[in-house]
């Protein structure tokens, strides 16, 4: 076969098919594998929910932390601050691309810039929002049927543990090492309470009742009678719950925080990566490099990448916070 029927049959990039560059395709290629593989991770998680609709966290009540107010109630405040960084660097790298268009190479620079720092923001509270979510703030207990059992007063709202629990300061607990028994077990972080201690400080205290995770017909978890709060504990109490982790989960069903970790970090992985690759582009800016090739595609090709990262958190903050 000849060389030229040879590279009549190869593509060369050029402006066909759909008139974009080689370059474009194969992003848009990228963008289409990766769509479906979180629109798969949400299916699982919806079908997840449906499964224990009566039983699933409340996301007002989860995720109601903002930064530097401590005590202050600001349920999904601090998730919609997130969303809006994460839309508005979408709005700067819009005109980041429009600039490239012209050529423009000091816009372009001031609005990479812009969209650096608003991924970099976003990063960073998603971190935070991990260490709050792993911390905790009340604590629970665990049935033996996996279920978690809070703690509320008399008119509904929550009781942190450390604010009733009576400690004993007599009672002795060893965390279980591998040196000290089997090789290959070992006991993660032992609680700061007992389940003993649990039920001694709902005794002492008669205004604290136990919320189980159930949903009722009002849209809120059921809050059981005295008597029935001290029958649980006592009869069906496991494991003090403190925090959330892939094991348990003092809001609810650990389903939640699985799905939790695991969507939103690889969601947070996309724009970690994004904001490297911007930061590369940004120099590259600098240094001029686009200018001398006469064409700023570069910046339009990594464009697509994180408006496609923006929109996948419409619909992770669709799914977790708003549904």
């Amino acid at each position: 076969m000849s060389t030229a029927v040879a590279e009549s049959k190869t593509w060369g990039g050029g402006n066909q098919p759909l008139k974009a560059s080689y370059g474009k395709m194969m992003m848009w290629f990228f963008i289409v594998s990766d769509a479906l593989t979180f629109s798969g991770f949400l299916a699982a998680y919806g079908f997840s929910r449906f499964k224990f609709i009566d039983s699933w966290p409340i996301a007002d009540e989860v995720f109601t932390h903002f930064p530097f107010l401590h005590g202050v109630d600001a349920p999904m405040y601090y998730v919609a601050f997130m969303t809006f960084v994460l839309i508005m660097s979408s709005v700067t790298m819009v005109l980041a691309v429009d600039a490239g268009h012209h050529l423009n190479k000091g816009k372009v620079t001031i609005y990479m810039f812009l969209t650096i720092i608003g991924g970099l923001i976003f990063v960073g509270s998603q971190a935070w929002e991990w260490n709050t979510f792993i911390k905790g703030d009340y604590g629970a207990v665990q049935t033996k049927g996996g279920n978690i059992l809070q703690f509320v007063d008399t008119d509904g709202h929550r009781v942190a543990l450390r604010d009733f629990v009576v400690v004993d300061e007599h009672a002795e607990r060893t965390q279980h090492e591998r040196k000290s028994g089997l090789w290959f077990v070992s006991e993660g972080t032992l609680p700061a309470y007992t389940v003993n201690e649990v039920l001694h400080g709902l005794e002492a205290h008669d205004n604290v009742l136990v919320r189980t995770q159930i949903i009722n017909e009002e849209g809120e978890k059921t809050v059981l009678s005295r008597a029935e709060s001290l029958k649980q504990i006592k009869d069906n109490g496991k494991l003090v719950v403190e925090g959330a982790n892939l094991h348990v989960n003092e809001y609810g069903s650990p389903l939640f925080a699985d799905f939790f970790f695991f969507i939103t970090g690889f969601h947070g992985f996309h724009v970690f990566s994004g904001v490297v690759i911007n930061i590369i582009i940004f120099f590259n800016v600098i240094l001029g490099t686009y200018e001398r090739r006469g064409s700023y595609e570069m910046v339009e090709k990594v464009g697509l990448y994180w408006h496609f990262v923006d929109l996948v958190w419409v619909f992770v903050f669709t799914f977790f916070y708003l549904v």
